[in-house]
């Protein structure tokens, strides 16, 4: 930490430069003030100020650390984003890559010079020499350098899990990966370039409020401008040094210096959540989500559909169900089929695979089944109405206890598939999956949010509805298609809310890119992750939900910090106007509520506040704004009462505080 804080006090000299003070308007306005009263000291002749060299150099010096306060906040938020791309790097290192020839044999290169297409052999204990798919073969992964979480996880060839990331060490097995990027594009490098980048992309929001703050200091420049013509007018002569001081006092100066400190927090928070955002403006249209798209498999369940129970039809012998279920598992490397074999197994029916030569009919989002074709006889496993559909087009009659069987599964919250053997269905696999603790606590918080959730299921309408249910959603979508996740987030888009979603599938990727806010899992596709505004490294879907809640905390922190520093200008008004004029004009004493002991006392009071009050706000713009679950009517009446009414009052005790003081020394 200390180490952070010396690079950031180095920083804010740095960011004195006045081609990078620019960017901020009004912090640039302050720096003019503070090189003004400089050329005041320096050139005392010049303004007639050789009375005041005393006076001008304490508020030079005041209006110097104002500004570099300010540019503290601001690289001690890069800093913090910084030391979490320090960890990315050491995660991503130059190691041996073998890479696989065309005849089969194995070359050891550098992993610099592996390309986009090349195939590599990773065994135990070797290093993922970078970014690519699994293609052959099934590894435990340790992701900790990355992900930060110790357990290792579990990815295979043709599941939804095949995505790896370079400088991640396989610990157990081996497998072939086919490499996604080419040097320089991985996503660590992509990564920390992000978390690097000097130039933030600015939210619409963020954007917006920048313009008002430099509508506000152009207004305060020309009113502090034409005061002097107007003071010179009534006989009134009005002092440079005061009216520079009145100037910052009255512009959003608070406000200007923290503005991008906030934004570079809410980023860094969602880092250190273990969530890399693209951009600022993915953290910040989180905070406005109306709408989460939810998968119910992995996000609201556990998502390990396991086989729990075979269920014969119509009179068939149990025995003879999980053989044909065990035939159609044979080559289903999914946890279900996987499952199936197990339960199979346990009841004393096994089968040797290698008895077996037929013609493997894998499973597609459109047929919904899988299965066998052996020694001219069909063997099918799938969803109840895909295999009643199958079984009628071969001239075959479904079972009238079918439907009531798979109604009674699908009512326990269970997934029903059936089971036929050409124009025969023999019965039903019973699929359990179970709800995820503390969800429906969770959706019950984003209700209170005004968030609607969404949950899309693969599953028949019976069981949508039960989970749906058990787990609190606000609505659902059965059998859910990929299409039918994208025709949601158009459709919400449409009615002017904003869609959140997670994913880690290629048939996520349309739905990802079309979302306001899409996460993708780490442990997904390419595809998903390149799609996504953002990716959550340990790949915890109900993610989405900590994401939602930075991302209001963000937009509560702006809000809040605004209204406090434009109800300061309020109290600062009566600290310093009636000291600029009471002499000249005896009844504005009147204004000096605060009774403060002299003019120069309270300017400097007034100008001391300001400059003190940012280094104060820092940690809460770094660690923002607590966040409660509540509608917007009520967050804005707290935060009125507290930044707004509290933004008023606290500097009319600090400036008199600040005052007391000043008669020790003054």
């Amino acid at each position: 930490m200390k180490q952070l804080i010396g690079k950031a006090l180095l920083d804010s000299f740095r960011k004195l430069n006045p081609l990078v003070m620019k960017s901020n308007p009004v912090l640039f306005v302050v720096e003019l003030g503070t090189v003004l009263i400089l050329l005041m000291l320096l050139f005392p002749k010049y303004f007639g100020t050789e009375d005041q060299v005393g006076w001008n150099t304490v508020v030079f010096s005041v209006l110097l650390f104002t500004v570099l306060f300010a540019n503290f906040a601001e690289a001690l938020a890069e800093g913090r984003g910084k030391a979490q791309a320090d960890t990315l790097r050491r995660a991503k290192r130059d190691t041996e890559a073998k890479r696989l020839k065309a005849d089969g044999s194995v070359q050891v290169i550098s992993s610099g010079e592996l390309r986009k297409g090349d195939r590599v052999l990773v065994e135990t204990g070797d290093i993922i020499p970078g970014d690519g798919d699994i293609i052959d073969g099934l590894a435990s992964i340790d992701e900790s350098a990355i992900t930060g979480e110790s357990a290792p996880v579990i990815k295979r060839a043709g599941s939804d899990q095949t995505s790896v990331t370079g400088g991640t060490r396989v610990i157990s097995d081996s497998i072939v990966v086919k490499i996604t990027t080419n040097p320089g594009d991985s996503f660590l490098d992509r990564m920390i370039m992000l978390i690097e980048g000097a130039k933030r992309q600015k939210a619409p929001n963020e954007i917006a409020l920048n313009t008002v703050l430099i509508v506000f200091t152009l207004i305060f420049l020309i009113v502090v401008v034409t005061l002097v013509p107007i003071a010179s007018y009534v006989g009134i002569e009005l002092d440079i040094s005061v009216l520079v001081v009145l100037l910052v006092c009255l512009i959003p100066t608070t406000i200007g210096g923290l503005l991008s400190a906030i934004g570079i927090a809410g980023m860094d928070r969602v880092t250190r959540f273990g969530v890399i955002a693209m951009s600022g403006k993915a953290v910040e249209a989180a905070g406005d989500v109306n709408t989460i798209i939810l998968d119910k498999t992995g996000t609201i369940t556990y998502g390990n559909r396991l086989a729990a129970e075979f269920v014969p039809v119509a009179g068939v012998d149990q025995k003879e169900l999980m053989e044909v279920a065990v035939l159609t598992s044979l080559f289903d490397d999914t946890p279900e089929g996987s499952s199936v074999m197990m339960l199979a197994q346990a009841n004393h029916v096994v089968c040797d695979v290698k008895a077996y030569e037929g013609e493997i009919i894998p499973f597609t989002a459109e047929e919904r089944m899988s299965g066998l074709n052996y020694k001219g006889v069909h063997y099918r496993k799938g969803a109840v109405s895909a295999i009643s559909a199958y079984v009628r087009e071969h001239g075959g009659m479904v079972p009238p206890d079918l439907e009531e069987k798979s109604a009674r599964i699908s009512l326990q919250g269970g997934t029903p598939l059936a089971v036929c053997k050409d124009s025969q269905v023999l019965g039903l696999i019973y699929l359990k999956d179970t709800v995820k603790p503390g969800i429906r606590e969770r959706f019950e918080e984003l209700r209170k949010m005004g968030i609607r959730t969404v949950m899309c299921t693969g599953d028949n309408p019976l069981t949508a509805v039960t989970i749906a249910k058990e787990a609190g959603v606000d609505d659902f979508i059965a059998e859910s298609k990929p299409e039918d996740k994208i025709r949601i987030v158009r459709e919400e888009q449409a009615q002017g809310k904003m869609v959140a979603m997670t994913g880690d599938g290629t048939n996520d990727a349309p739905a990802l890119a079309q979302a306001d806010v899409g996460i993708a899992m780490n442990s997904g596709t390419t595809a998903a992750k390149e799609a996504a505004n953002m990716v959550d490294l340990d790949s915890d879907p109900t993610k989405i939900l900590q994401v939602i809640s930075i991302g209001k905390q963000l937009l509560m922190t702006r809000g809040a910090l605004t209204t406090f520093s434009i109800a300061n200008d309020f109290s600062k008004y009566f600290a310093i106007i009636p000291a600029m004029l009471v002499e000249q004009v005896p009844e504005m004493q009147l204004l000096n509520i605060m009774n403060l002991q002299s003019p120069s006392s309270a300017v400097l009071s007034a100008l001391l506040f300001n400059a003190i009050i940012i280094p104060l706000l820092i940690p809460l713009a770094l660690r923002g704004v607590r966040y409660v679950p509540m509608n917007a009517n009520q967050l804005l009446v707290r935060n009125l009462l507290i930044y707004g009414v509290g933004g008023i009052i606290f500097p009319f005790i600090g400036i008199k505080l600040i005052d007391m003081g000043l008669q020790l020394f003054w």
